[in-house]
């Protein structure tokens, strides 16, 4: 009776451990080394580059991102693949809210793309390369890789491009599996998970899934060296993860109070210092 006992208090004492450790082993993030954090550790990031409310100076321009580099600032973009296979830095998959086409980025090719007109200015959409060259190393660099149907194609072109430029840069993404990807393939670059609160996530998305991306519960698969979190509370396990030496970045902020209990904080709409740290 007595080896039964303690039999059954071992299988407690294990199963207890195993619900402990269980979602240790899902939330914990990849290790990044102090040299590989410091260039955006204290790094006020402009969103898109240094846009206008006005939109006469657009979102993720040429022009935008001349401005951000001239001042310093870290600076935060977006890129995806055109139909023919361009890697161009463009926000949304459709064309509608900045460019006034009902037509999504990858169904035209980049010559087709670069006659379009951001805002209605005489800015267009530019090529990752031209983002490059036109940065040159000015400021440490946020690269987000848009989800779509051809991830494996953007992480190979992008990471082309980046280790061929002579600049500090990090990426993130809202998919897992592209921060996977880099994961596997480039554990020279910083990662980053892009989250937001569930009821933040598109309506398409199964509320299951958005549950889990919003807690950080697919670090599992990715690993990532930070967390870029929409500014608001965040759920407990985001914070355990970060506990767990995950960097803090926040987006977007529209005023300075949010460096706050950050590592690194993507603004918009106003000017910042360009270091808070």
């Amino acid at each position: 009776m007595k080896v039964k006992k303690k039999s059954g208090i071992n299988v407690g004492l294990f199963c207890a451990a195993a619900a402990v450790s269980l979602p240790l082993i899902l939330l914990a993030p990849g290790r990044a080394t102090k040299r590989q954090k410091a260039p955006f550790m204290g790094m006020n990031f402009a969103h898109r580059g240094l846009h206008s409310r006005d939109k006469s100076i657009p979102e993720n321009s040429l022009e935008a991102f001349e401005l951000a580099s001239r001042a310093g600032y870290g600076m935060e973009l977006d890129v995806q693949l055109s139909k023919d296979g361009q890697v161009v830095v463009f926000h949304d998959d459709t064309l509608e809210r900045v460019c006034g086409v009902n037509a999504r980025v990858d169904e035209l090719t980049y010559e087709e793309l670069k006659k379009l007109r951001l805002c209605g200015t005489e800015h267009t959409i530019p090529l990752f390369s031209e983002v490059l060259n036109t940065i040159r190393g000015r400021g440490p660099l946020i690269v987000e890789l848009k989800n779509g149907k051809r991830n494996r194609e953007l992480c190979e072109k992008t990471y082309k491009l980046l280790s061929d430029y002579r600049g500090q840069v990090c990426i993130e993404s809202f998919n897992p599996m592209i921060v996977g990807w880099f994961h596997r393939h480039a554990k020279d670059l910083v990662r980053g998970q892009l989250a937001m609160p569930t009821s933040y996530y598109d309506k398409s998305m199964k509320r299951p899934m958005a549950f889990l991306l919003s807690h950080g519960f697919t670090n599992i698969l990715c690993r990532p060296q930070f967390i870029a979190y929409r500014i608001g509370k965040k759920p407990l396990t985001v914070r355990l993860a970060e506990r767990m030496g995950a960097m803090k970045v926040a987006w977007t902020s529209h005023e300075p109070k949010n460096e706050k209990k950050n590592d690194a904080v993507i603004f918009e709409f106003y000017k910042p210092r360009v270091n808070f740290k």
